[in-house]
């Protein structure tokens, strides 16, 4: 896919990177006006009529069809032209065939794939997205094989990890966009932790580990839950089919391959840091840094008099980007925006009468049933008293050099069989709201594309099942609001929280309708903001329909902070605080060193640097660097302190928000290191953890001056899928970077708590309603999916120095900055 590229860099090195501007075409931003760009025209088979596809300089698609059907076609055709080999992945993983291209290892994740696949009525699982899915999903996977065929003609357009690999892409079906594999599901993994971990230690010990609220939640187990019988492996299948795919050297072609395995794009050592909490399953810190901002400001807080909707949300980083960005404009549709390249319509961003955002709430949709099983068939399982037999399907995964693999699916009542306990007859199976109709992961935004006023916005909210999300509103007329949504099982017995028997105790009651959900029209306060926080209103009726684990409140409050500042915000002042580095943890956790003697002069004025020092990680800064270190040597200590030996692998990090009030109001187990006295066992914990720190500082840094930021501490390199496979020159080619980087988990600008920044905001947007052609967006590190073409990287540097793009609307100011211009004809 290497289209126009000499013009096409030409044109972007002088590109500029924008904080703010006006709604006027950019000419004189860009010095002059561009030079015309040639039109390339394609002829498509299956299009009904011509089709415009104007790439601006950033590299989005405005889309320009005549029909319905040419728009999603085109949606799908150019999605794939810009990232083919993501597509291939996605699919790959979505119908349960990446052991055909991997082998054996790979057998386990294709399973879990087929035995979580939705089995009902395509047509009306389709037509659930939108009146018109079946029609508009079929026409987008069209438009994708339209490309794919191309593909075949000419093999010269495919990126080079087809190449790599030895591979060629294979044609979709409807069933592969619907695909709930990638898809933000529930809580699972956490159920079934806090089930062993409740076994071991007692459920008050876990509620004082855990950062559970609103409220005290039920977790002890049913008696009829054999606790000691829970452990990990329980989760595998399901874990198999929801880990990313780690390519290894033998993977590739020879003459690329690595000489021994680094362990894949995702696990570089410099990815995570060396503590606990970070890259595990369910650990604190690492639910506490994945999620989202968003927030919307009411026009009576604007200078312009417009509302503001603001959004970024928080997923892996990594070449290429999960997020693509394009403008679909056809009957009845204009919207901008960013979504997963794979799925039609646009999940992020604004038609003519509105814009929306998202973050993730937190919404129990999985619960993981145990049951007894025959002695004498282990295909039976006991409910109400009677043996039921289990639904059977038979099955074959295509292997790579080893044929295929015969493998059963197996369902009881509740949903797929995860684990068989033949010993001790006992079968544990995932009832999972999003196997029920509409729970393909954000494909009812084809409703909210087309809302035209907070009503009808609420109304599409209501179909949007997976995952459970923040959704926020402005418009054109001045409204702003919030509703929450995620499909929501009533339970009336039980929280969720753990393992509960399937003999027909403890059954779902149907599901909360989504409108119910929490929500804001036109807050008093003119503002709303959301950080993955709670946000459970007081009193709450349906307290068992939402989730008990949420992300720290720091990004909250630090948004809450800004907005209710009283001041009249502007577009370029929300940028600055969607990017902003102050640490509310460092707030509460630097006065305490306060009169503390640290042991030695050198230690202490150190210790003054950090009083003195406004709190914000920013790249470069000294005093964030020695923060960054003691903040992370108290997280890695608190541990050993407050959780029991035999759950921490349950417990691998705890939330920072109890560690703070633990060392701000000392209980009893910290006078373990104070002679008795839990005070004086706090002010050793704080020696002791700021002792750590600056030995560490001193061995990472030997000599040189402590700066935050740096390829040696906090920084970005975007890994590809196939890093860890590859040869030094090919993986330089595949990855994006580094670049220094400021923040951490708990800033705005979340940016991980890894040396290497993993996770965080790579698309973001910031829009005032009505004044479309001023809005802003961010994407790393580029559009493109194809190393080798000059819109895979454009993007990142400017990312990574926290800057922002022009999101152009209007097609005046989309023809003023085009740099490739196709038409595609039937």
């Amino acid at each position: 896919m290497r289209f126009r590229a000499l013009a096409l860099v030409a044109l972007l090195i002088t590109v500029p990177v924008w904080l703010g501007f006006s709604s006027q075409p950019p000419t004189s931003a860009l010095g002059s006006a561009l030079p015309p760009t040639e039109t390339t025209e394609l002829r498509v088979e299956g299009l009904e009529a011509n089709v415009e596809i104007l790439k601006d300089l950033w590299g989005i698609s405005h889309i320009y069809a005549e029909t319905e059907h040419d728009l999603f076609f085109a949606q799908g055709y150019s999605a794939a032209r810009d990232r083919l080999f993501q597509f291939e992945i996605w699919r790959r993983q979505a119908t349960g065939t990446v052991a055909e291209i991997l082998g054996e290892r790979e057998i386990e994740r294709d399973r879990g794939a087929r035995l979580f696949k939705f089995r009902g009525d395509l047509e009306a699982e389709l037509n659930y997205y939108h009146p018109r899915g079946g029609d508009i999903i079929r026409a987008f996977v069209a438009g994708i094989n339209a490309y794919v065929g191309e593909t075949e003609k000419d093999p010269d357009l495919l990126p080079i990890e087809f190449e790599l690999l030895g591979i060629t892409p294979g044609h979709w079906t409807p069933e592969v966009v619907i695909s709930r594999h990638q898809g933000l599901l529930g809580n699972i993994g956490q159920e079934l932790n806090l089930g062993i971990a409740v076994a071991a230690v007692g459920s008050e010990k876990v509620k004082e580990i855990e950062y559970f609220h609103p409220g005290e939640p039920d977790i002890d187990l049913d008696p009829d839950v054999d606790g000691a019988l829970l452990k990990s492996e329980i989760l595998d299948v399901y874990r198999a089919f929801r880990g990313p795919i780690r390519f290894r050297p033998q993977d590739v072609a020879a003459e690329y391959r690595a000489t021994t395995s680094q362990g894949g794009g995702s696990a570089h050592a410099d990815d995570v840091p060396d503590y606990p909490g970070v890259n595990t399953a369910f650990g604190a810190l690492e639910r506490s840094a994945l999620g989202s901002n968003n927030w919307v400001v009411s026009g009576e807080r604007t200078l312009s008099g417009h509302p503001i909707m603001a959004n970024d949300p928080h997923r892996v980083q990594a070449a290429p980007s999960l997020r693509y960005a394009v403008h679909l404009v056809g009957p009845g549709w204009d919207v901008i925006g960013g979504g997963e390249p794979v799925l039609p319509g646009i999940s992020i961003g604004h038609n003519q009468h509105g814009a929306w955002g998202l973050t993730v709430f937190a919404t129990d949709a999985e619960d993981l049933y145990v049951y007894e099983t025959d002695p004498n068939d282990s295909n039976r399982y006991r409910y109400q008293g009677a043996w039921e037999s289990m639904r059977v399907i038979e099955d074959a995964i295509g292997v790579k050099d080893a044929g295929d693999a015969k493998v059963q699916h197996k369902y009881t009542r509740h949903g797929p069989v995860v684990y068989e306990d033949a010993e001790n007859h006992v079968a544990y199976a995932v009832r999972a709201g999003w196997l029920e109709f509409g729970g393909a992961p954000y494909l009812a935004s084809l409703r909210m594309d087309q809302a035209t006023t907070w009503e009808e916005f609420r109304e599409a909210c209501n179909y949007s099942n997976i995952p459970g999300e923040n959704m926020v509103w402005a418009d054109k007329e001045g409204n702003i609001g919030w509703q929450a949504v995620g499909i929501a099982p009533i339970r009336r017995n039980w929280t969720g929280l753990v393992p509960v028997p399937g003999d027909g105790r403890y059954e779902w009651d149907g599901y909360l309708e989504i409108k119910h959900k929490p929500h804001v029209f036109n807050p008093a306060q003119g503002f709303f903001a959301t950080a993955n926080s709670n946000l459970i209103p007081p009193g709450y009726e349906h307290r068992d329909a939402v989730g008990w684990s949420w992300s720290d409140p720091f990004r909250f409050a630090r948004l809450g902070e800004v907005l209710s500042s009283g001041r009249r915000f502007t577009v370029s002042e929300m940028m600055q605080l969607a990017t902003d580095y102050v640490s509310l943890p460092a707030r509460s956790l630097i006065p305490m060193l306060k009169g503390l003697d640290l042991g030695d002069p050198e230690t202490n004025a150190i210790r003054d640097e950090l009083v003195d020092w406004n709190r914000e990680l920013t790249p470069g800064s000294r005093q964030a660097a020695i923060y960054v270190a003691w903040e992370r040597a108290i997280q890695a200590s608190i541990v050993p302190l407050v959780v029991p030996a035999q759950v921490r692998s349950e417990f691998r990090s705890v939330s920072m928000k109890k560690t703070i009030d633990w060392l701000g109001a000392p209980p009893p187990w910290l006078a373990s290191l104070g002679d008795g006295d839990p005070v004086a066992g706090r002010d050793e914990f704080l020696r002791r953890t700021f002792g750590e720190a600056l030995d560490g500082l001193a061995e990472r840094f030997g000599t040189r001056p402590w700066r935050y930021g740096g390829e040696e501490y906090k920084h970005v390199r975007l890994r590809h899928p196939l890093s860890g496979a590859v040869d030094a020159a090919m993986k330089d080619r595949l990855e994006v970077g580094p670049h220094e980087r400021g923040g951490n988990g708990f800033t705005v600008n979340q940016t991980g708590f890894g040396d290497n920044q993993t996770s965080g905001a790579s698309f973001r947007i910031i829009t005032e309603a009505g004044d479309w052609d001023t809005a802003v967006f961010t994407n790393t590190p580029g559009q493109s999916g194809d190393p080798d073409h000059p819109m895979y990287r454009n993007l990142f540097d400017g990312w990574a120095k926290d800057r922002f793009f022009p999101l152009y609307y209007t097609r005046s100011a989309v023809e003023a900055v085009v740099a490739d211009r196709v038409v595609l004809s039937p």
